[in-house]
C-alpha cells in the first residue's frame, strides 16, 4: 500500500495557513511601530497563505487517515516546510539577506533552540523581532502536540511511556481525546504566556520586550530583543526571577500543570519525573551558586558591574543559568563560560540533561535519564540473580522491556550523533571546545554553546555548511532523532 500523499500535502497546506496567519500578526505589530517592514512581512504572509490555500484546494477530498508512515513524513517535513516559509519575512525585509543565515535563524526559532547568527538584534525592525519570537512560540505549541498526540503513536524513543501518564492518547489512531488534550494544554500554554507578559510589564519591561520574552520563555527558546539577552536587566532582579519561574514551568511536563489546575495534587506529588526534575535543579543550583559566590565575578548592575561574594546575585545567576541550560531555554544573564573552568564543564554537562517529557524543552529528557539509571542499577541485581525477572519500575508501574530498549537505543544514538556532530564541526575548522559545544547545543536545542560559539559571540562565525549542519542537528534533536532518521532510510520508502 502506497503513501497517502494527498493528506500529507493537505496538512502541509494547513501548516502554511497557520504560518501565514502568524506572519500577518507580525505585520500588524510592524504597522503599529511603523518600523518600515510592514509591507515586506505582509507580502511574505500573502505568499505563504497563497501556497497553503493552493495545497489544500488541490488535495480536497483526501482520505482522512494518517498512518504511521504518513505520521513520520508530516512531522519531519512539517518542521522543514514551516522553516522554509518562515524565512520569507527575513529575506523580503532584508533583515537577514542570505538564505543560509535566514534558514538557520528560522529553524533555530521553530525548534526552540535559540542559537542566533544576528550580531545586532536591537537594530532590527520590531515586526521582525516579533516574528522571530513568534517562531519560538509556534514551535513550542507544536512540540506539545507532538509529545502528547503524535510521538507516542509512532513509538518514538520511549514516548509511549509518557502517553500512559498523560490524560490523553492511546491506540493507533488519532481520536477526539487527543484533540481535547492538545486544546487543554494549549490553553495552559497561552495562559502562561499572557501571565508572564503581564508580570514582566509590571516589573519594569516595556510591553514589547515583555511579550517577546514571554513567547521565548514558554517555548524554552531563548531569543531576546536585546543584544545582552536577559543580562540587560541585571540591575532589575525581579524581572529575572519572573523569567526563572516561567522557565521552570515551561521545562515541566505540561500535564503536571494540567493536574495542578484541576486539583489533582496527588498526581503531581507521586510523579517521579517531576520530583527528580525539581531535585536536579535544586542540587545543580546549589553547586553553581556556591562556585559563583566563592570563585566567580558576576555582573550585578550598571553601577557595580562586577561584585565577588554577593550572595543574592550568586544564587540568582546560578539558578538562572542552571534553569536556562537544563530547560534548554538558552537565555543568559552573563557569559557563564568566563566564570570558572569548572562551571564551563558543568554547564556543558547540563546540556545533555533536558527538561521533562511533555514540556517544550529539548535535550534527552529527565524521564529517560531516570529509566537508564534505574536499569543500570538493576543490572547489578540481575547479575547476582540470573534467573530472577526484575523489571524497571516507573511511577510504581513496571516498564516493558521494549520501552527500556527503546530508551537505551535513543541514548546511544543521541551520544553517537553528538560525536559525529562534533567531528563535522571540527573538520570545518572549529577548535575542540567550540566543536563539542556547538554539537551539544544544537542537538539539545540549548542555544548558547562554548568556545567561539559562546553566549556573547553566537553562531555567526560558522561557515555556511556549518550552519546547515547545526540546523540539521537542531531538527534531529527537536523531533526525537528517530522521526527524522527513519525518513532517511531506504526501507522507509519501500512499498509495503
Amino acid at each position: 500500500m502506497g503513501l497517502n500523499l494527498r493528506i500529507i500535502v493537505h496538512i502541509m497546506g494547513l501548516l502554511l495557513l497557520c504560518n501565514g496567519s502568524f506572519m500577518l500578526l507580525a505585520a500588524l505589530v510592524s504597522g503599529i511601530y511603523q518600523d518600515g517592514a510592514t509591507l515586506d512581512i505582509t507580502l511574505a504572509a500573502l505568499v505563504t497563505l497563497f501556497v497553503g490555500v493552493m495545497a489544500m484546494f488541490y488535495t480536497r477530498g483526501h482520505k482522512k487517515e494518517v498512518k504511521r508512515k504518513e505520521g513520520y513524513i508530516i512531522v519531519t517535513f512539517g518542521w522543514i516546510i514551516m522553516s522554509l516559509s518562515g524565512v520569507l519575512p527575513y529575506l523580503f525585509s532584508g533583515a537577514i539577506p542570505t538564505l543560509t543565515n535566514a534558514f538557520f535563524e528560522t529553524l533555530s526559532g521553530y525548534t526552540t533552540t535559540g542559537a542566533s547568527i544576528l550580531n545586532d538584534i536591537e537594530s532590527l525592525p520590531e515586526g521582525i523581532l516579533f516574528w522571530r519570537s513568534l517562531t519560538h512560540w509556534i514551535g513550542g505549541m507544536g512540540i506539545i502536540v507532538l509529545a502528547i498526540a503524535i510521538l507516542p503513536l509512532l513509538g518514538i524513543g520511549g514516548m509511549q511511556l509518557f502517553a500512559a501518564e498523560a490524560p490523553g492518547p492511546g491506540g493507533d489512531k488519532l481520536h477526539p481525546r487527543i484533540t481535547d488534550t492538545a486544546k487543554r494544554l494549549w490553553l495552559i500554554y497561552v495562559g502562561y504566556t499572557i501571565a508572564e507578559t503581564l508580570l514582566l510589564k509590571l516589573a519594569g519591561m516595556t510591553f514589547f520586550d515583555a511579550i517577546n520574552h514571554s513567547l521565548s520563555t514558554l517555548s524554552t527558546g531563548g531569543f531576546s530583543t536585546k543584544n545582552l539577552s536577559v543580562a540587560y536587566w541585571n540591575d532589575q532582579p525581579l524581572i529575572q526571577y519572573i523569567i526563572i519561574v516561567f522557565m521552570f514551568l515551561a521545562g515541566t511536563n505540561f500535564v503536571i500543570s494540567y493536574f495542578a489546575f484541576t486539583g489533582k495534587v496527588q498526581r503531581i506529588i507521586k510523579d517521579e519525573e517531576f520530583k527528580f526534575y525539581a531535585l536536579f535543579l535544586l542540587v545543580f543550583t546549589i553547586i553553581a551558586a556556591l562556585v559563583v559566590y566563592f570563585q566567580a565575578d558576576v555582573p550585578v548592575s550598571d553601577y557595580h558591574p562586577k561584585v565577588l561574594g554577593d550572595f543574592e546575585s550568586a544564587v540568582r545567576h546560578g539558578l538562572f543559568q542552571v534553569l536556562a541550560i537544563v530547560t534548554t531555554t538558552g537565555f543568559v544573564t552573563a557569559d557563564f563560560t568566563n566564570w570558572t573552568p569548572f562551571l564551563t564543564v558543568f554547564f556543558f554537562g547540563l546540556m545533555f540533561l533536558g527538561g521533562s517529557a511533555g514540556s517544550t524543552s529539548g535535550g534527552i529528557k529527565v524521564m529517560r535519564h531516570i529509566l537508564i539509571i534505574k536499569n543500570g542499577i538493576l543490572e547489578f541485581k540481575r547479575t547476582l540473580h540470573t534467573n530472577a525477572i526484575i523489571p524497571v519500575r516507573y511511577n510504581n508501574k513496571s516498564v516493558s522491556e521494549h520501552i527500556v530498549y527503546n530508551i537505551i537505543a535513543f541514548f546511544v544514538l543521541y551520544m553517537l550523533l553528538f560525536i559525529i556532530g562534533a567531528l563535522v564541526l571540527g573538520y570545518l575548522g572549529l577548535d575542540f571546545e567550540s566543536a563539542i559545544g556547538g554539537a551539544a547545543s544544537s542537538l539539545g536545542n540549548v542555544g548558547p554553546a562554548l568556545g567561539d560559539l559562546n553566549p556573547v559571540v553566537n553562531f555567526s562565525s560558522l561557515p555556511a555548511f556549518g550552519k546547515w549542519w547545526c540546523a540539521f542537528l537542531m531538527l534531529l534533536g527537536r523531533l526525537e532523532l528517530f522521526t527524522v532518521l527513519i525518513v532517511l532510510t531506504p526501507v522507509f520508502w519501500k512499498r509495503t
